[in-house]
């Protein structure tokens, strides 16, 4: 490991005044006292010592033994900053160091200890007895090179069980690295801001950080120090430096909480803050503040807990909420306790160029995030999103249940594995809805319900694989069910049909059912009424299906006659909201919003000649300097003018997207860069991904999957993908949730996937396992329904032209 480079203290004191915002998620108080230079010395780093090696024993299990229990911790780090100071980092390692003692209670007698570590160099072990602090004498420790991430100590005596306390210390050093992983570095070029580093944890990264029992059931009590090389504008009681170059800031003892839920961010962010009980602040870029970027999020982060805190009966247990937008995250954001990290777009919000759906997208992550403060955080139970794309995967035979018994989960591949569509939106309102549509009857019918029915009820669905299909005979009223599954094959009818009256009209909601659920010919049968229907909901439906058929089918003789019939169903619907369209002004119905830019993409995307002519028009009106084009209609207006457009249009494009600084709007342009047809520019457009300095990391992986959705760009994001896939890992930080979703958008619809296990997996498959199990079973499923279903579609597209 590099050591950090001198500087002179001017050149520190001169970077500027910067402001931590939220330790631990609690940064109840700060306080500020002198370093002991003889035990933190902020020179370099020191030279590694050689551990002791115990001798080979049994091996362990994966999980950490239950014979000690965490009471607290005390943490301290120093991270060495220097070259990152004067951004001479890019090719030498940073190094923090640091030490930690744990709290833990004996249970049973034991001469062993067992510790988390990931990447850390531990220098120094100590055991002592709590109340007589008796040092225990140390055999020796090892850190095991596998799954396990165990620190295992082996003492000379006995622990002692029955509740007897112990603290074992430790000294440690590790990398801070440039990536987007535990605790990391950042400098970025792009938006606006002074060097940051910053402590992000989602399990299992707390080992990386410091040795500890990091497993999210083993809560304790954490106390955590840090220190900075710079001057630092805190709100303490005293302040004290010395040589004006280093100090430490000690925070408040946390609530006992789960080791990944610690979090702390350096930088020369300001905030905006607002009381309503509890102090509630947005720190971010200073002009993002200054601009009003941040007003929004605090106003409706004042609504969501107060709103919360009603319906829960019981209020937000800590004194603040701190809430940071961040300029390079891998994660949209992260419930740390009381510290939420969002990327900019999912907490700022600029009025003058965000479209609805941005704005939509700051009240839903807000809300997200916040109800984890009071479940996951404070209570044990899993706070999620939407159950419909769940369905996908839980019909493939490689999906999992819910929940699973703790022994089926013991490595560090098993949690990141489980981190999918099912562990994020299988519990979505959807079940929700159910849940509170069954005790609503056991009240109407007993007053009553009870714990037993819930568990009853819910046990299945979150217990079992899958979902079920059921099967209602008319004649005699027999209902029977089994699971769902792609590869099987079948026919139902829709009963769930929503009729209050005595009249046969189908409402807006089961239009949209109707079409999501029926066998192709008659879904597509479905589709004809869209000509002359402007309602969101059914039009929503139709084209995610329609989407799936378009990928089936998009480099075949289908392709064509889809497009077509596209382009009539659709033209009524773009002339529909052409006025708005043309004058840049927005419907006042919220679905009109979303239906109009519906219009726009596919009428666009699909050729309707005047919408392509529409969108150059306002494209050239931008270069021009005129903005006429509303931000509802940005994205799609800039892709179909990238599309039809040439070198120049791209790079102009190119240029404005460097050029923005609001995050959302620079969204758009991203995307709208990956549109373009010309497979030289999707070269360079993937090769620009490997450049931090062009496309943020935390973009990294999005723009790669814009650019997979590009029937022109999905092969080359595929070879991509493969010959950078170690980059990409170390770069990024490995996670299904991210990483998996790359991995599905450029092998989706290509039966190349097939190959993936047999040439690939020794490089795709690390934590990624059952995800490449799931695509390469999604991709049998597709390639043997479009050899059932091909000729049946051709000939009904056929028909209808």
């Amino acid at each position: 490991m590099a050591k950090g480079t001198g500087m002179s203290k001017a050149l520190a004191v001169g970077i500027g005044v910067l402001t931590v915002s939220s330790v631990c998620g609690l940064v109840l108080m700060a306080v500020m006292y002198k370093i002991q230079i003889d035990k933190y010395p902020p020179v370099s780093p020191p030279t590694p010592t050689k551990p002791l090696v115990i001798p080979t024993g049994l091996q362990p299990t994966l999980r950490i033994p239950d014979n000690l229990i965490p009471e607290s911790y005390k943490v301290f780090l120093q991270p060495y900053l220097y070259a990152a100071v004067t951004n001479n980092y890019t090719n030498q390692s940073l190094v923090f160091t640091g030490n930690s003692t744990v709290r833990v209670k004996c249970m049973t007698d034991s001469k062993s200890i067992f510790l988390h570590v990931h990447n850390l160099n531990v220098m120094t072990v100590e055991v002592t007895k709590s109340d007589s602090n008796e040092k225990l004498s140390v055999r020796g420790y090892k850190i095991h090179q596998n799954e396990s991430n165990f620190l295992k100590i082996q003492l000379k005596e006995t622990m002692s069980g029955n509740g007897t306390y112990y603290d074992i210390f430790t000294k440690f050093e590790g990398e801070l690295l440039d990536n987007l992983a535990g605790f990391y570095v950042k400098n970025s070029n792009i938006i606006t801001v002074v060097n940051f580093y910053l402590l992000l944890l989602q399990p299992p990264d707390a080992r990386k950080v410091f040795p500890c029992f990091d497993e999210p059931a083993l809560k304790a009590v954490i106390l955590f120090s840090i220190t900075s090389i710079f001057v630092l504008s805190l709100e303490a009681d005293t302040t004290e430096i010395d040589g004006e170059e280093w100090i430490v800031t000690t925070f408040a003892e946390t609530p006992i909480m789960s080791t990944y839920l610690l979090a702390f961010t350096v930088s020369d962010f300001t905030y905006k803050s607002k009381s309503s009980g509890t102090n509630i602040n947005i720190h971010a870029r200073s002009d993002a503040i200054n601009a009003g970027h941040a007003d929004y999020a605090i106003e409706v982060t004042e609504k969501i807990m107060i709103y919360y805190q009603n319906i829960f009966g019981f209020k937000y247990p800590l004194k603040k909420i701190d809430q940071t937008a961040l300029p390079d995250i891998s994660a949209g954001a992260m419930e740390n306790w009381g510290f939420i990290s969002y990327q900019e777009s999912g907490l700022l919000y600029d009025k003058e160029t965000a479209s609805t759906f941005d704005q939509e997208r700051v009240a839903t992550m807000i809300s997200h995030e916040l109800a984890h403060q009071w479940f996951g955080n404070l209570r044990d139970v899993i706070v999620l999103r939407e159950v419909q794309t769940a369905f996908q995967v839980d019909s493939l035979n490689s999906s999992h249940p819910l929940s699973l018994q703790e022994n089926y989960i013991q490595t560090f591949s098993e949690i990141i594995d489980l981190f999918d569509d099912i562990t994020y939106r299988k519990v979505g309102i959807n079940a929700f809805l159910m849940l509170i549509s069954f005790i609503y009857k056991k009240l109407l019918q007993y007053n009553i319900e009870t714990k037993e029915d819930v568990e009853a009820f819910m046990s299945t669905w979150i217990e079992q694989v899958g979902y079920p299909v059921i099967t209602i005979i008319t004649q005699t009223r027999e209902t029977s069910q089994e699971q769902f599954l792609l590869k099987q094959t079948g026919e139902w009818l829709l009963a769930n049909v929503n009729c209050t009256g005595f009249f046969r009209v189908i409402p807006l909601i089961n239009r949209g059912q109707l079409i999501d659920g029926l066998i192709v010919t008659i879904a597509l049968s479905l589709t004809k009424h869209l000509i002359n229907d402007t309602e969101y909901i059914p039009w929503e439906s139709a084209l995610k299906n329609l989407d799936h058929l378009i990928l089936m089918f998009d480099r075949s003789e289908v392709y064509g006659p889809i497009m077509k019939y596209l382009r009539k169903q659709i033209t009524q619907l773009y002339k529909h909201f052409e006025e708005y369209t043309l004058n840049g002004t927005i419907p006042e119905k919220h679905t009109d919003q979303y239906n109009q830019v519906n219009a726009i993409s596919v009428a666009c995307s699909n050729g309707l000649p005047e919408c392509i002519e529409m969108a150059k028009r306002l494209f050239k009106d931008y270069r021009n300097g005129t903005d006429n084009i509303q931000p509802n209609l940005r994205r799609a207006i800039y892709c179909s003018a990238i599309v039809s457009g040439d070198e120049y249009d791209w790079e102009f494009a190119w240029k404005e997207y460097q050029r923005a600084t609001v995050t959302a709007e620079k969204d758009k342009r991203r995307y709208a860069l990956s549109c373009t047809k010309e497979i030289w520019l999707l070269n360079r457009y993937l090769q620009y991904t490997l450049d931090p300095s062009k496309i943020r990391k935390m973009d990294l992986v999005s723009t790669i999957n814009y650019i997979a959705k590009n029937v022109a760009g999905q092969p080359l994001a595929w070879d991509f993908v493969r010959a950078h896939w170690s980059y990409i890992t170390q770069e990024y930080g490995a996670g299904a949730i991210s990483l998996g979703s790359l991995l599905d958008a450029v092998t989706k619809g290509s039966p190349r996937t097939l190959n993936l296990k047999r040439c690939c997996c020794p490089k795709l498959c690390y934590s990624l396992i059952l995800l490449v199990i799931q695509v390469i079973e999604r991709t049998e499923a597709n390639i043997k329904w479009v050899k059932e279903n091909k000729q049946t579609v051709k000939e009904w597209f056929m028909g209808e032209l």
